[in-house]
């Protein structure tokens, strides 16, 4: 199953670099085609790159790591995305990162799915942040990645690439989930952010 990573930002960067040290089959996408490839090339050999609709094209999952008022434009030049899974791990927040401008009623994940009504979207990734994707950034804990989806085998490829670079993934039930995962992914930017935790916190569901 090829994934493709749309994206070269800290979390598009980290998420490539990982799945292809968990040897998966990975295309790096970019509206700049040469610096996909020059991404590409410094993950190795084996790791393909394009332009955003090459890269859609040659895949089955499609990792949207971009911010969320990026996303509408990049699907327009995305093709065909019948049958592809997408991943959203987008945070719908303000500019000042102190609020949502989607949230509650609906979410940059059902948004999204409303756009590409021919895809599946997945929540994942959201409450993660960027310095948290190395293995060592985690000093040996495993943190949990909260899925949510409507299609179960779509949430199921997705768990399993979860769990392929060292999370756990927890099964947050349907894609309208989102709307309350995404308040969470703001809380933890409050936490990393302006009361003083760093990016290094992320959310965990205990089951005692």
């Amino acid at each position: 199953m090829k994934i493709a990573v749309i994206g070269t930002g800290n979390m598009g960067a980290g998420l490539a670099r990982l799945l292809a040290g968990a040897r998966s089959d990975v295309v790096i996408g970019h509206r700049d085609p040469a610096k996909a490839a020059a991404f590409a090339a410094e993950l190795g050999a084996g790791v393909e790159a394009g332009g955003v609709a090459a890269a859609v094209k040659l895949a089955d999952i499609v990792l949207l790591a971009l911010p969320y008022g990026a996303i509408a434009d990049m699907l327009k030049e995305a093709g065909n995305l019948k049958g592809k899974v997408l991943i959203d791990i987008s945070n719908p927040v303000t500019a000042d990162f102190r609020g949502l401008v989607v949230g509650h009623s609906s979410s940059a994940a059902e948004e999204i799915q409303a756009l590409v009504p021919e895809a599946t979207v997945v929540k994942a990734f959201n409450t993660i942040f960027a310095p948290l994707l190395p293995a060592e950034g985690r000093n040996g804990k495993v943190l949990q990645v909260f899925i949510a989806g409507d299609d179960e085998k779509a949430k199921n490829a997705v768990s399993r690439l979860v769990k392929s670079i060292g999370f756990e993934a927890v099964d947050a039930g349907p894609l309208t989930n989102a709307r309350f995962i995404e308040p969470i992914g703001e809380m933890n930017i409050q936490f990393g952010f302006f009361l003083g935790k760093g990016p290094t916190v992320a959310p965990a569901w205990v089951q005692l």
